[in-house]
């Protein structure tokens, strides 16, 4: 109970959210109509939800990646921004990033 289970970003350009996602994480989509678009990346599902704009501010998501130099590569190819350059807390190393649309989120390891 309790347990997150599934979480919507905004996105003003489904296709470009699609490819900048699919780029960097490799995650897969299945469109459900032209103002959404739903991705499993085999642990917990999620989607994009077609908006005018997108408002900032909120609860930040915090994705994992094993290899951050090369996860923040993949998003400066991709046309995100890193908006908090890496550093390092007790629990790991994280850096924070904007994806085309301006949604911020943050990418984690532990190693």
């Amino acid at each position: 109970m309790g347990k997150v289970v599934h979480f919507e970003i905004p996105a003003d350009d489904l296709e470009r959210a699609k490819d900048f996602y699919g780029s960097v994480f490799g995650w897969k989509f299945e469109d459900w109509g032209p103002e959404y678009a739903a991705f499993n990346d085999g642990r917990l599902s999620g989607g994009f939800q077609k908006v005018k704009k997108v408002k900032s501010a909120g609860a930040l998501i915090v994705l994992y990646a094993s290899d951050l130099e090369a996860i923040q590569r993949r998003i400066i190819l991709a046309d995100g921004k890193i908006t908090k350059p890496t550093f390092t807390f007790p629990g790991g190393r994280r850096f924070h990033f904007s994806d085309p649309s301006g949604n911020e989120l943050a990418v984690w390891s532990n190693v």
